[in-house]
């Protein structure tokens, strides 16, 4: 490798996305069991969001007046191009993708580096953009669902804020096991969660799914928006609220009365802790594989326009994922 510095989308300040702006930087050098890797891609997510904006405050742990990290984006794909010295899953030339939150961050970016567990060889068939968009939003759905929800073969699911990066790629696992699925979101996403497989879609400004009399054995929750005693009316005894996302006042009252719900009503209250890995990540490269899930991209966004990306985020009209190409390339086949 020859180059010294990279373009990267840096922020130095807590702020809205007029704060990003694309710098020149050195490359990072690969430590003893890192792999340097040159990003085609990378996708935006909430946590990148929130770390932009230094709110809710416990982003800022690590890094109270400034961001501890300047370069944001964990979700990312690429190909390698220099291994450390321990490294042993990993050669350069290999196409991977994965999420870095677990890491450095720094997706956004033209190269960056990452430890080798982080890391899954890319699905066969998928361009780098849709690698990109799977691993975060992929993960905490597969882990929401199979590991703290049981889903089971024919249940009936609501998914609250279906129509973004979790929430689709939830819709898509949840019909693999032949579950009923009701998607709240916005009404502009109609079409698109239908397309996924939805059974029902509720407009949440014109429809409140805790007070519709409904019950559902796995509410899968990624706004949090809803306090969990009226969201408890929608779930049935012996079933299971996941709360992936949501105010921190929420969380809290979730944390809280979890245990009580659990002991007097018979039904499961938990929150979903982020847990980024290999394993899971090869589970939606298999099921990418296979064609029995596609991962969605509303837009596509160049470097130099990260920032807009961000923007577009921000405003919640979105349908699934926002994806940032870094550099034009189709992978090996």
């Amino acid at each position: 490798m020859k180059a010294r510095t990279m373009k990267a989308l840096v922020y130095e300040a807590y702020g809205s996305p007029e704060v990003l702006q694309i710098k020149e930087v050195d490359v990072p050098a690969p430590k003893e069991h890192e792999v340097l890797i040159e990003v085609y891609a990378a996708s935006v997510n909430s946590w990148d969001w929130d770390l932009l904006r230094g709110k809710p405050y416990i982003n800022r742990i690590g890094g109270l007046r400034k961001p501890r990290f300047p370069i944001l984006g964990a979700d990312i794909a690429g190909k390698i191009i220099a291994v450390g010295a321990s490294v042993t899953r990993f050669r350069p030339g290999d196409e991977v993708f994965g999420d870095l939150s677990g890491c450095s961050w720094g997706g956004f970016a033209e190269y960056v580096c990452a430890g080798e567990d982080a890391l899954t060889p890319m699905p066969k068939r998928l361009s780098f953009e849709q690698a990109a968009a799977i691993p975060q939003a992929a993960v905490l759905a597969l882990q929401g669902m199979r590991d703290k929800g049981n889903l089971r073969k024919g249940q009936q699911v609501l998914i609250n804020g279906a129509g973004g990066g979790v929430g689709t790629f939830a819709i898509q696992y949840a019909k693999l096991h032949e579950a009923e699925v009701t998607a709240v979101d916005r009404a502009c996403k109609r079409d698109m969660l239908l397309s996924l497989g939805a059974d029902h879609v509720q407009d949440y400004r014109n429809e409140d799914f805790t007070a519709n009399r409904r019950q559902y054995d796995l509410i899968l929750d990624v706004v949090g928006t809803r306090s969990v005693f009226k969201v408890k009316r929608a779930l049935k005894k012996g079933g299971t609220y996941v709360m992936i996302g949501g105010l921190m006042p929420r969380l809290l009252q979730t944390l809280l009365a979890a245990p009580l719900i659990r002991r007097f009503e018979k039904k499961n209250v938990t929150i979903l802790i982020h847990k980024p890995n290999d394993a899971d990540q090869q589970v939606w490269k298999l099921l990418a594989e296979a064609g029995q899930v596609t991962p969605v991209i509303d837009r596509l966004y160049g470097l130099q326009d990260a920032a807009e990306a961000f923007r577009y985020f921000g405003e919640g009209e979105f349908k699934g994922k926002i994806v940032v190409r870094i550099k034009s390339e189709t992978p090996t086949p």
